[in-house]
């Protein structure tokens, strides 16, 4: 019994230096990485989507049923973003920590002023979002609300680290800030510059960085691109002379290099998600730092 006191005395010592972690799933890899950056050591993340994964229709894993079961918080970007997925997850985990109003549960979209809100929900104009564009998180300002939102989701969870969420958000916010003056004024010389997507999932960014990104290789949000719309996309970027075609990892890249191949302009590796391009892992400002340079230097291209 003396032998063992002292190993039940250190046993008891480790265990109150080492507060247990809250477990956060995150939907898509932003909220993932804000989570990390405002939680640090007091924090455990999964992400559920890969970030080379349309979040529209991620591969539901079975094994995503026992991480919302164990999850403290949810983060996800709501405004029917994963809507196609989440919802039947949510269901089999049977996790009331993640109930629609619980403290757990966390959707970044609100509060915020989305863009793009249908007047009226019509399928022939293709996969509408009832309360606008999800794909908000290409501004780097709602980045600023998504770190308080989760900042404050979080010490609702954990009250008793508050100081240090606050904390860690302060620092992050810090970074943010010193980063966007930066941005700005890369892109400032190609004020009004139109670019074309193949998706419409750059709204945000571009009202940020004063662009146009109007012209889409889809005919209409989530229907396939035809040959018709391919034809009126290669003559517009010809007689515009439009300089830049952005591709995400999940979409047709052979579509993508035809049409810029045949007219000239640059096709530029873009993603939304730290992680969707080489040396963005788990952080967003790095990856903001990359979707700038490579347009950057697109559009600057002679």
């Amino acid at each position: 019994m003396k032998k063992l006191l002292p190993t039940l005395f250190c046993m008891l010592v480790a265990a109150n230096a080492a507060p247990a972690r809250l477990n956060v799933v995150a939907t898509t890899a932003e909220f993932g990485a804000l989570a990390q950056a405002v939680g640090g050591e007091l924090v455990t993340i999964t992400v559920l989507a890969k970030p080379t994964e349309d979040p529209h229709f991620v591969d539901a894993k079975p094994s995503y049923l026992l991480k919302l079961n164990r999850a403290d918080v949810l983060i996800e970007g709501g405004a029917e973003l994963e809507s196609g997925w989440l919802p039947p997850l949510l269901d089999g985990a049977r996790n009331g920590r993640l109930a629609a109003g619980q403290p757990g549960r966390l959707a970044i979209a609100d509060g915020l002023a989305l863009l793009e809100v249908p007047t009226e929900l019509d399928r022939s104009k293709g996969d509408l979002h009832a309360k606008g564009n999800p794909h908000f998180m290409t501004d780097p300002e709602n980045a600023r609300h998504a770190a308080r939102r989760i900042a404050a989701g979080l010490a609702a969870v954990d009250p008793a680290h508050k100081a240090g969420y606050e904390a860690k958000l302060q620092a992050w916010l810090q970074k943010l800030d010193a980063k966007a003056a930066g941005w700005q004024k890369r892109l400032a010389p190609f004020a009004g510059a139109r670019v074309a997507a193949f998706h419409n999932s750059w709204p945000y960014f571009a009202r940020r960085f004063n662009l146009k990104m109007d012209l889409f290789l889809e005919p209409k949000p989530g229907i396939p691109p035809s040959p018709a719309q391919l034809a009126t996309v290669l003559a517009t970027i010809k007689r515009e002379r439009i300089k830049a075609i952005v591709i995400e990892p999940y979409q047709n890249r052979h579509m993508a290099e035809t049409i810029a191949r045949e007219t000239g302009a640059r096709m530029v590796d873009f993603a939304q998600y730290p992680g969707g391009l080489k040396g963005t892992e788990g952080d967003y400002l790095a990856l903001l730092d990359k979707l700038v340079t490579t347009l950057a230097a697109a559009l600057g291209a002679t």
